[in-house]
C-alpha cells in the first residue's frame, strides 16, 4: 500500500489504517528527517443512510506514536451551523463517541467534524455525507375538496435530490378515521436508478394511479370525490426494515337543501354546508348570498362541522371554507323561485288537504256516533229478550 515517487523521493501511503500511525524516518547520507503520522478514523452510524427522526452517531478513533492527545470536537451540519452533540471519550483518549440530534430530511448534505488539539497542534476537518431519505411534504398536510371535484394527492420524495443510490419500497394506505383500520391502496418500489413501479391493491373506491412523471413523486388521483372519501391518506417508505411516513388529511365539503327543488312563494328552505371532519380552530365555514347584505352571512362556530341558513327568497348562495383568512374552497347553491302556478297548486293543495282532513274527521265522528247508537240499541234488545225468557209462564188446561 506504499510507494516511493522517484522524481521527488516522496513516500506515498494509500488506504491508510490506524495501524499506519507512527514515526517515518528518511535517511540520506548523514541526514535524517523524521515525520510523525497521526491517523484518524471516523465511522458514521447506519453508513450515513438515515430515515427522519433517527439519531446521528459518530465514532472517532485516533492513533499516533506519542501519547494520545486529548481532543476537542466541533460538529458542523450541512448548512455549516454548529451542532451541540454529546461527546463521550474513553480513558485512553483513543475512542470518542459523538451523539447528535434526531435528523430531518433537510439535514441531508455534507457535514464536518473538526478535531483540535493544542499539544501536539492538530486542526483537522473530516467531512462526511449524511443522507436522510424522506418527504418534502410537511408531516401532516391538510387538503380540502368539494364533492364531485377531482383531487390529486402527492407525496414528494427527496431520493433524487440526495442521490440515494439504493432501492426501497413503500405503500399508500387510507383510513377514514384515526382509529379505523387502514386499507392499502397501492404499493410501489423504487430502484437504485430511480425507476418507479406501482401496483394497485384495492378497489374500495374509484381512484387512479397517474403515469410516473420525471422526478420523485408518488400520486393518487380521485377523479370524482365522494363525501365518504375523506380521511387520512398515508404514504409509507420502508428501507432496511425501518419505516417513515407522511400523511395527507382529505376534508370534503358538500352543500344540500331541505326541501329540495324550487322555492314556492311564501315558503322557506334550509341550506346546509357540511364538512366530513372537525375543522381546526383557525378554520371555519361561511354562508353568504351573492349581492346580499351583511344579514345574509352565516358563519360556523369553532370546530363545527356544518352551518345552516334559512332562505325565503330566490338567489345564489355560496359556502366558503376559510383557513386563517385564506379562502380554500367554495361551493355554491342556486335557490330558484317556483313558477306562480306551482305556488297556486301548493296553496290549493294545502287548502284541499285541510278540507279533506276536516271532512275525514267529520265522517269519523258521525260514523263513531252511529256505531255507538247501534251498539246501545243491540244491548237493549238483548236485555229485553233476557227479561222475557226469565218471566215466561206455562198454563195447562184441566
Amino acid at each position: 500500500r506504499s510507494e516511493i515517487i522517484p522524481s521527488n523521493k516522496h513516500l506515498k501511503v494509500m488506504d491508510l489504517r490506524l495501524s499506519d500511525a507512527g514515526i517515518y524516518t528518511c535517511e540520506y547520507e548523514s541526514h535524517t528527517v523524521s515525520i510523525s503520522l497521526h491517523v484518524f478514523k471516523l465511522m458514521v452510524s447506519l453508513d450515513g443512510h438515515f430515515l427522519p427522526n433517527e439519531d446521528l452517531e459518530l465514532t472517532l478513533m485516533q492513533n499516533s506514536s506519542h501519547p494520545l492527545p486529548n481532543l476537542s470536537i466541533t460538529l458542523f451540519n450541512s448548512n455549516n451551523h454548529i451542532e451541540t452533540p454529546i461527546v463521550l471519550e474513553d480513558k485512553t483518549h483513543q475512542k470518542y463517541t459523538v451523539k447528535s440530534k434526531q435528523l430531518e430530511a433537510a439535514d441531508s448534505g455534507t457535514w464536518t467534524c473538526r478535531v483540535h488539539s493544542d499539544s501536539p497542534l492538530i486542526n483537522q476537518n473530516i467531512s462526511f455525507d449524511v443522507k436522510v431519505l424522506g418527504f418534502q411534504n410537511p408531516d401532516l398536510e391538510r387538503k380540502y375538496a368539494t364533492v364531485d371535484s377531482t383531487v390529486i394527492l402527492s407525496w414528494r420524495l427527496n431520493f433524487q435530490k440526495i442521490t440515494w443510490k439504493e432501492g426501497f419500497t413503500g405503500q399508500v394506505n387510507w383510513k377514514q378515521q384515526e382509529s379505523a383500520p387502514a386499507h392499502e391502496l397501492l404499493d410501489f418500489n423504487i430502484t437504485a436508478w430511480g425507476e418507479q413501479h406501482k401496483t394497485k391493491k384495492s378497489n374500495r373506491f374509484w381512484f387512479e394511479i397517474p403515469e410516473s412523471k420525471p422526478g420523485s413523486t408518488i400520486e393518487v388521483k380521485l377523479p370524482k370525490v365522494h363525501f365518504n372519501y375523506s380521511g387520512q391518506y398515508q404514504c409509507q417508505l420502508a428501507y432496511n426494515s425501518r419505516y417513515v411516513q407522511s400523511k395527507i388529511e382529505l376534508v370534503v365539503m358538500k352543500v344540500s337543501a331541505n326541501p329540495v327543488g324550487p322555492l314556492p312563494r311564501g315558503a322557506e328552505m334550509t341550506l346546509t354546508c357540511q364538512v366530513s371532519s372537525p375543522l381546526p380552530s383557525n378554520t371555519h365555514l361561511r354562508w353568504e348570498r351573492v349581492n346580499g347584505t351583511q344579514m345574509d352571512v352565516k358563519t360556523s362556530k369553532q370546530h363545527e362541522v356544518k352551518v345552516e341558513v334559512n332562505v325565503s327568497a330566490a338567489g345564489l348562495w355560496i359556502c366558503h371554507l376559510i383557513e386563517d383568512n385564506d379562502l380554500k374552497i367554495s361551493l355554491s347553491y342556486s335557490v330558484e323561485e317556483a313558477p306562480v302556478w306551482i305556488s297556486y297548486v301548493v296553496i290549493g293543495a294545502s287548502i284541499g288537504g285541510s278540507v279533506l282532513v276536516f271532512v275525514l274527521a267529520c265522517l269519523c265522528t258521525i260514523s263513531g256516533i252511529s256505531w255507538q247508537r247501534r251498539r246501545q240499541r243491540a244491548k237493549r234488545m238483548v236485555q229485553a229478550r233476557q227479561y222475557l225468557l226469565e218471566n215466561k209462564t206455562c198454563q195447562c188446561q184441566q
